[in-house]
């Protein structure tokens, strides 16, 4: 099968780099391989730098992106529970559309779609509500905007909640900066900004998470996504359990991509897509093409313009 070489400028996939390309062809490994496992305890350390967090459990779901998202629901949610959900595209509608069909109370915080959800306003109904999870899509890929997250982990931690965030669109390509903003469940993914194909879902989940976690009434009721046992494979603290066959290739592609952004490292790799985006932008502008996002609430790495009249 020959594919030719596509320039792909859609939200993701994205085109991979020739050492991402040479590292997934590189031959296979076994996933309890103390060689595979030294390349895993690298993609780990890797993607702390990248979310910017020292939080041990640190590491990449073996599925897309979306699978991220209910990893993290799935353990730290359980029936009955409230939840806080911003909704103001597409993948704010998933998080509470599956928070709902775990069983959990779920409160919205509605905002028009091409805009930044109300921080006021939702840190006051997370104040109000006190529920379990505050959720924040801080890189919403169906609009372009890219959500502020200042005084959001502090109203989470007056309010007693986790502070649960997407962020696919925005790590590598804008500033995520996790402990700074108090974020406690966040995944991302590895096909846009990342530069790697789509298969794998990082995620980081922080102390105080943990403890919440250790406190469920009910065990996780998912096999592929239960929290201890991927952790007993991922950790490795007094040896590894099999639970699932790691995606070895993509474990690779990972941890090659990974060393580049750090190469090039984070701020120069944020000003790229900055550069990049308001070129876009400007050129845009000459034909009447106007942007959706208003300048502050919008994403570099995904640009969304309105279309000219007539």
């Amino acid at each position: 099968m020959a594919i030719s070489e596509t320039l792909l400028l859609g939200p993701g996939p994205c085109n991979i780099s020739a050492s991402v390309r040479a590292a997934i062809s590189q031959p296979l490994l076994g996933h309890l391989d103390p060689a595979f496992l030294e390349i895993m305890e690298s993609t780990k350390s890797q993607l702390r730098q990248v979310f910017q967090t020292k939080n041990t459990v640190t590491f990449p779901i073996s599925a897309t992106g979306s699978a991220g998202m209910e990893f993290l629901l799935v353990n730290f949610l359980e029936a009955g529970d409230k939840i806080v959900v911003g909704v103001n595209g597409v993948f704010g509608g998933r998080v509470a559309a599956l928070a709902e069909k775990l069983g959990a109370e779920v409160i919205r915080v509605e905002q028009e779609w091409g805009r930044a959800v109300d921080t006021e306003v939702f840190c006051d109904t997370v104040k109000r509500e006190s529920p379990k999870i505050a959720a924040l899509v801080n890189g919403e890929t169906s609009t372009g905007v890219y959500q502020p997250m200042t005084g959001v982990g502090e109203a989470c931690r007056q309010a007693g909640a986790l502070l649960f965030v997407d962020c696919v669109t925005s790590l590598v390509g804008m500033p995520v900066e996790i402990d700074a903003w108090g974020a406690d469940i966040v995944f991302s993914g590895t096909q846009k900004c990342i530069g790697v194909p789509p298969g794998l879902a990082p995620v980081t989940v922080s102390d105080r998470a943990i403890e919440v976690y250790r406190n469920r009434s009910k065990p996780t009721p998912s096999f592929y996504f239960d929290l201890d046992a991927i952790l007993a494979y991922i950790d490795g603290e007094g040896g590894r359990s099999y639970h699932h066959t790691a995606p070895i290739s993509m474990v690779y592609a990972l941890d090659a991509g990974l060393k580049e952004i750090l190469a090039e490292g984070l701020e120069a790799r944020w000003a790229r897509h900055a550069r990049a985006a308001n070129y876009l932008r400007t050129e845009m502008e000459v034909f009447g093409f106007q942007s959706l996002v208003p300048e502050g609430e919008r994403l570099n790495p995904l640009t969304t313009l309105r279309l000219p009249g007539g």
